[in-house]
C-alpha cells in the first residue's frame, strides 16, 4: 500500500497531526473535521474520536494548506472539493456562495472530510482487461483505487493515457506504468480529444463521468478504436440506466464489461451482451 502520507499530515492542523500519523498511517481512509466537534478517524474497519473540538481556525488552515491558493483549487472548490498534494480530496459543506444560479465557492466552512489517496497494489486483480470497461459504484466504495490499480496494471503492457482532470489518480508519489502518460489540469472531454490528437493510446482512462461532454469525448474515442476504462457515480446497471446522464451513454453499448463496487469494496463483474448484462463471477 502506497500514500503520500506527509503530504496528507501537511495539510493538518498541527495539534491533530500526532495522532492521525500514529492511528491512520495503517488504514485511514477518511478524516472528517466538523466544527466544534471532535476529529473523527474513519479507518477501514472503526471509526475513532480524538481528543478536543475542531475549531474555525483548523478548517481555515486546511483549506489554505490544502489549496495553495491555485486557481485551480479555487475553481474546484466550487464543486465542493479541493485536491490536495498527493491527491488527497477534501471535501467542504458550509454556507455555498451562488451567483447568477451557479455556485462559486463554499463562504464559512462548517465540516471537511479528507479522502485518502491509497494506491493498494493487486486490487484489481482477477479483472480482465479486454474491451471498454465501466467502474460503477456509490462515494466511498473505492472506485479510484480500483482504477488506478487497473491502469498501473495495463500502463505496464500497452499504451495508456490517462486525464487526470484533478490530479488525484497519480499525484507526485504513485506509481504508474511504463507504458502509461499522465495529462493533468484540464477537463476530460478537452482531455481525451488532446490525447486522442497527439498521443496516439491504445487505451485511454478517466475518473468519474460528469458531464454531457465527458460522454460524447468517451464516445468519439471509443467509436475511433481506442479502448476506454472510466467510473461512474451508480450503484447497480438499474441505477446506470435510470441517470439522465447515464441513460444515452448505455444505450451506445460503448462499454462491454461493467464492474460493480458495494459500499464494503467488495465488486462483481457483469458482462453486457446488446443492451442488457449478464452477471460474471463474484469477488
Amino acid at each position: 500500500m502506497n500514500c503520500a502520507w506527509k503530504e496528507l499530515l501537511g495539510i493538518l492542523p498541527h495539534g491533530i497531526r500526532a495522532d492521525v500519523d500514529r492511528l491512520g498511517q495503517k488504514d485511514l481512509q477518511e478524516l472528517r473535521l466538523r466544527l466544534g466537534r471532535p476529529p473523527e478517524l474513519v479507518l477501514k474497519r472503526e471509526r475513532l474520536d480524538l481528543n478536543g473540538a475542531v475549531t474555525a481556525e483548523d478548517l481555515a488552515f486546511v483549506i489554505n494548506t490544502a489549496s495553495r491558493y491555485s486557481p485551480w483549487a479555487a475553481e474546484t472548490s466550487a464543486r465542493g472539493y479541493i485536491t490536495a498534494p498527493g491527491g488527497h480530496r477534501v471535501g467542504i459543506c458550509g454556507q455555498a456562495v451562488v451567483t447568477e444560479g451557479a455556485v462559486r465557492g463554499i463562504r464559512r466552512p462548517t465540516s471537511l472530510n479528507i479522502r485518502v489517496a491509497r494506491q493498494i497494489s493487486g486490487v484489481g486483480d482477477g479483472i480482465p482487461l479486454r474491451g471498454n470497461l465501466l467502474i460503477l459504484g456509490p462515494p466511498g466504495s473505492g472506485k479510484t483505487t480500483l482504477l488506478r490499480d487497473l491502469c498501473r496494471r495495463l500502463g505496464t503492457q500497452e499504451t495508456l493515457t490517462v486525464v487526470d482532470e484533478r490530479m488525484e489518480l497519480f499525484p507526485e508519489g504513485l506509481q504508474g506504468g511504463g507504458r502509461m502518460d499522465v495529462l493533468t489540469g484540464c477537463g476530460k472531454a478537452e482531455g481525451i480529444e488532446m490525447a486522442l490528437r497527439t498521443m496516439g493510446p491504445a487505451w485511454i482512462a478517466v475518473d468519474e463521468i460528469t458531464a454531457e461532454g465527458d460522454c460524447r469525448a468517451l464516445e468519439s474515442a471509443g467509436w475511433c478504436g481506442v479502448r476506454l476504462l472510466a467510473t461512474a457515480h451508480a450503484a447497480s446497471v438499474r441505477d446506470l440506466q435510470s441517470r439522465e446522464l447515464y441513460g444515452p451513454l448505455w444505450k451506445t453499448g460503448l462499454f462491454t464489461d461493467l464492474v460493480i463496487l458495494d459500499r464494503d469494496q467488495r465488486w462483481h463483474m457483469e458482462r453486457v451482451v446488446g443492451r442488457c448484462s449478464e452477471s460474471l463471477a463474484p469477488v
